[in-house]
């Protein structure tokens, strides 16, 4: 044989060689993540979950609990990361892998939430699951009291999070789970029809009963004429038009994954409901952005003693990112016209470190905070510590999305929502499988805040996390 031939013949060789080696070493991987993710949701399951259902942090020894708040009760959380959290992670290994061990786990959380369902559709900060202590509420599974509280929160992704994921769940089960798929459709009647103002707003809170209020439904924002700098109690404010806590995207993609899976109309159509609500609720300059919190005027109120009435640099950002959505679901271009001038005010109001004051005072556009007396000032020196009064600006990737928009033909816009797509790498999958105990735990030495104890904890965000990046590599293995 010729020199060069056997030259080739040996680059040859090796190239097999090693292309069966690697294959080979992705095989043990994925079987070790598989291994590792079974053993997290074993412990999970087994050790840390009250009734099916999840907290935020946990001591490593288990021995000390929280969510927003000491809990030494039966009591599961709902807000993130809380149980809708864990079980869409679960969902997401189910969905990987088509491995019932997962789905058994993500019916479990299920089942917690139907435990905690508000006769009026949603769910509340937590679930409780102590006898005397359920009695405060009106869970729908429970028998009827007079004074028992009936609350669906929209407040920081509850209600939006936990329907998420039952909604998912149902979609996983093939619609063939009664209990859980009449959950997800009376949560999203109680959410349309109870939950919605007709001119496609939403409050933070919502009761049995239906809302009402004398609404011009086509009603812009405006300036109130005077406005106490004194906090004159709360008003009820929770029944009234709500963008605390990015309400909006949190809703909307809550709406639009109600209509991917089930394919109705009706959830797409209020989708833009509350888009158009979001043209209405953005104040005429020289503050060409939103507020916290309104009257059923449009006009900005207080909610909380730290919540004045004000322009908002944060939920403004997110009412931009749900316009942006609204566009790409629908293509009309009303819903873009009015982001460059909300654009242009954001950027001109940020600080000189660059971030957003929470709250700008109407009109006049000074940040405004609060002493830790909670009087109002515009001296951020001495400000509480458990609220932010200060935010990231995203000016600058909020302009790049939405010139990429602005240019596209609305035809060509994508509008597919998909998860698990992210690559990740072999060495990021190897640490997380690397930093689980011997029990199925990641341990970190966050802390536990509430319990005012540092040291080693489990914490449902880095458990997610992890979770979740297993996923993402089991789920790349199986579509490659």
């Amino acid at each position: 044989m010729r020199p060069k031939c056997r030259h080739i013949l040996a680059h040859l060789f090796c190239f097999v060689v090693f292309s069966v080696t690697a294959k080979n070493l992705r095989a043990d991987l994925q079987d070790e993540t598989l291994a590792a993710a079974k053993r997290a949701t074993t412990f999970l399951t087994d050790r840390v979950s009250t009734e099916g259902g999840y907290l935020w942090r946990y001591s490593a020894d288990l021995a000390l609990r929280e969510g927003e708040g000491v809990v030494r009760m039966q009591t599961i959380w709902i807000q993130p990361p809380g149980t809708p959290t864990v079980g869409e992670a679960f969902l997401d290994l189910y969905a990987a892998t088509g491995d019932q061990h997962f789905l058994s786990a993500a019916r479990q959380a299920g089942e917690a939430l139907r435990r905690g369902q508000m006769r009026s559709g949603g769910w509340q900060a937590m679930i409780e699951f102590e006898p005397e202590r359920r009695k405060k509420w009106a869970y729908r599974v429970d028998p009827p009291r007079e004074k028992a509280k009936d609350q669906s929160s929209l407040d920081d992704d509850k209600t939006q999070s936990a329907l998420r994921f039952v909604m998912r769940l149902d979609q996983a089960l093939n619609f063939q789970d009664e209990d859980v798929h009449e959950m997800a459709r009376y949560a999203l009647n109680g959410l349309l029809n109870r939950g919605q103002f007709p001119n496609g707003g939403f409050p933070q809170v919502w009761t049995n009963e239906r809302l009402v209020s004398d609404q011009d439904t086509t009603r812009p924002a405006s300036y109130p004429g005077t406005w106490s700098r004194e906090y004159s109690g709360h008003h009820e404010y929770w029944y009234r038009y709500t963008l605390n806590d990015n309400l909006a995207p949190d809703v909307m993609s809550t709406l639009l994954l109600a209509h991917d899976i089930y394919g109705e109309t009706r959830y797409r159509d209020a989708a833009l409901k509350l888009a158009d609500f979001l043209l209405l609720a953005q104040l005429p300059e020289p503050q060409s952005a939103w507020a916290q919190q309104y009257s059923f005027e449009m006009q900005p109120i207080w909610a909380r003693k730290f919540e004045p009435p004000a322009i908002t640099g944060g939920e403004s950002q997110g009412v931009i990112e749900t316009l942006l959505t609204a566009y790409t679901v629908s293509g009309d271009p009303k819903y873009l016209e009015p982001i460059p001038r909300a654009l242009d005010y954001l950027e001109r109001s940020e600080l000189p470190d660059g971030k957003l004051a929470r709250f700008y005072e109407l009109e006049i556009n000074q940040p405004l905070y609060f002493t830790k007396n909670y009087e109002l000032t515009y001296d951020d020196a001495n400000v509480p510590t458990h609220y932010s009064f200060k935010v990231k600006s995203r000016v600058d990737e909020l302009r790049v999305e939405f010139e990429r928009l602005a240019e596209q033909p609305p035809d060509q816009l994508s509008k597919k929502r998909v998860r698990l797509t992210s690559k990740v790498s072999e060495k990021r999958v190897r640490a997380v499988i690397h930093a689980l105990d011997d029990r199925g735990a990641w341990i970190t030495d966050g802390g536990l805040r509430y319990h005012r104890q540092p040291g080693s904890v489990i914490d449902m965000r880095v458990t997610v996390a992890n979770l979740r990046t297993l996923a993402r590599f089991l789920y790349a293995q199986g579509h490659e």
